[in-house]
């Protein structure tokens, strides 16, 4: 079974990879929710929706979010009722959120709506919130602190970043199910999405990042970082305001204590080379996703370093 940690666009596009070359029902995924918000009095989630949308073919490669093909005629109305509409909603992508809403109003857990929903939309891989217990990334801005999405999408992640913090986390525990996919796992992977704000939040989850440090499986990461900078959106800025340097070595850092295996970039092999000295195991290929082939490739020569390779825990003792 491969267990991967995903969010955000960079997840979702990594994942679309996996689905074409490992069968779906030997996928667990575990997703990202400190973006979650309430809007229109909506509980909506964005990376669930994602992973789920592009498990189940729905998912609009054009803008990376959302359900392909989707129509705004609700956005516009609520528009002309003097509603906000920063937060683009699609007619079909708004269903989902009706339906998730209405089940869990009905008192079942943020679990179980999210497996009631793939499975009405055919997805046979497990889908896995990182908890059932609402954590709201913060992001602290001269502006103020403000909400994940309204930093990222209102406000285009303009404004910067003081700090980074995760609401409610000290009081969340891992959604049933997740700590037994890490454990049962023979592959873990960390999708190319944002360490501070995508990944991040799940490895706080208290029991978490202890699962990872204590699973047999090979633990590998892929990269969202090419060339020292973020391949898209604001993972550089939110890396270098937590400190760590926006290269591979900063993604390497931020997963030190658990990781197995690196996977960069073929441009970043001189640096991948230093890395090597130093103790992390890292090897290159292509890991920039413009195509379905280019997805598929990079999810496949990822799993082909894993389980063909004699990875060690970089600074700690081989698993």
């Amino acid at each position: 079974m491969i267990t991967v940690l995903t969010g955000g666009t960079g997840g979702a596009k990594f994942v679309d990879g996996l689905r074409q070359v490992v069968p779906p029902h030997e996928l667990s995924l575990i997703v990202n929710t400190g973006d979650d918000l309430i809007w229109w009095g909506l509980y909506m989630s964005p990376d669930l929706d994602s992973i789920t949308y592009v498990l189940a073919g729905l998912l609009s490669k054009e803008r990376g979010w959302g359900v392909k093909g989707d129509t705004f005629y609700c956005l516009q109305a609520m528009g002309q009722l003097g509603q906000p509409i920063w937060f683009h909603v699609g007619d079909r992508d708004l269903a989902v959120h009706l339906l998730r809403s209405k089940l869990m109003n009905e008192g079942k857990t943020l679990s179980q709506a999210t497996a009631e929903i793939a499975n009405s939309l055919g997805v046979t891989a497990q889908i896995f919130p990182m908890s059932d217990s609402r954590v709201e990334t913060r992001v602290g801005t001269p502006n103020g602190e403000l909400s994940f999405e309204e930093y990222f999408v209102q406000r285009w992640y303009q404004d910067p970043v003081e700090s980074v913090r995760f609401d409610a986390i000290e009081k969340a525990q891992p959604a049933p199910g997740v700590i037994n996919a890490i454990k049962m796992a023979d592959v873990v992977l960390l999708a190319p999405s944002n360490p501070i704000t995508s990944i991040g939040p799940i490895l706080a989850v208290p029991g978490i990042r202890d699962a990872l440090r204590e699973t047999r499986a090979k633990i590998a990461a892929v990269s969202p970082i090419v060339g020292g900078a973020a391949v898209a959106g604001p993972a550089g800025i939110l890396m270098q305001a937590q400190g760590l340097p926006v290269s591979i070595a900063g993604v390497a850092e931020a997963y030190h204590d658990f990781l197995d295996l690196l996977v960069v970039d073929s441009s970043d092999a001189s640096t991948a080379e230093d890395l090597n000295k130093k103790g992390f195991h890292v090897r290159c290929t292509n890991t920039i996703m413009k195509s379905a082939q280019d997805k598929a490739d990079l999810a496949s020569a990822v799993i082909g370093f894993v389980r063909g390779g004699s990875a060690a825990h970089a600074g700690t003792d081989s698993k």
